[in-house]
């Protein structure tokens, strides 16, 4: 299946995107994995059987870039900033936000599950864990979400 690039790239660049953030929790961050990601798919033209295909080939990817970028030594040297430094979070109770306290590898499997309304099966592959260990991290991920609005709504 021989497709347009500028074409695929505007239809993928939003889940791309998305779940870059969803698993580094930044827009800096981000935006390297969602160039890198195209910059592959550019350099590759890749011929996919089916839509289906080529979405997951997009997905894990993203998945790959994020884990490579984890992994780096750049990543790994560098520390947060002070929570003096911080800025001013927003008054608002906010999903993302909440999102954003979660560790990434809960925020990905959220993210994949609700936004990309993929199957349990479908993230196991994405990601290469089990299907079990999918499901153990949605459930502990929905509870941990739970907690966090909880203390965000007891606050005001």
């Amino acid at each position: 299946m021989k497709d347009n690039p500028e074409e695929t790239v505007r239809n993928y660049s939003e889940m791309v995107y998305r779940l870059a953030y969803a698993r580094t929790g930044n827009r800096q961050d981000a935006d390297e994995i969602y160039q890198e990601v195209f910059l592959r798919y550019l350099r590759k033209m890749p011929a996919f059987q089916n839509p289906s295909h080529k979405k997951a080939w997009f997905l894990k990817v993203t998945a790959n870039c994020a884990n490579s970028l984890w992994r780096s030594p750049w990543k790994r040297y560098t520390e947060p900033l002070p929570e003096e430094l911080a800025s001013e979070v927003s008054e608002n109770i906010d999903l993302s936000h909440a999102l954003q306290k979660l560790s990434p590898c809960y925020r990905e499997v959220i993210h994949l599950f609700y936004y990309e309304e993929l199957s349990t099966k479908e993230i196991g592959q994405i990601l290469c864990r089990k299907i079990s260990t999918v499901r153990t991290q949605l459930t502990r991920a929905r509870a941990m979400l739970k907690e966090i609005l909880k203390e965000e709504f007891d606050e005001f």
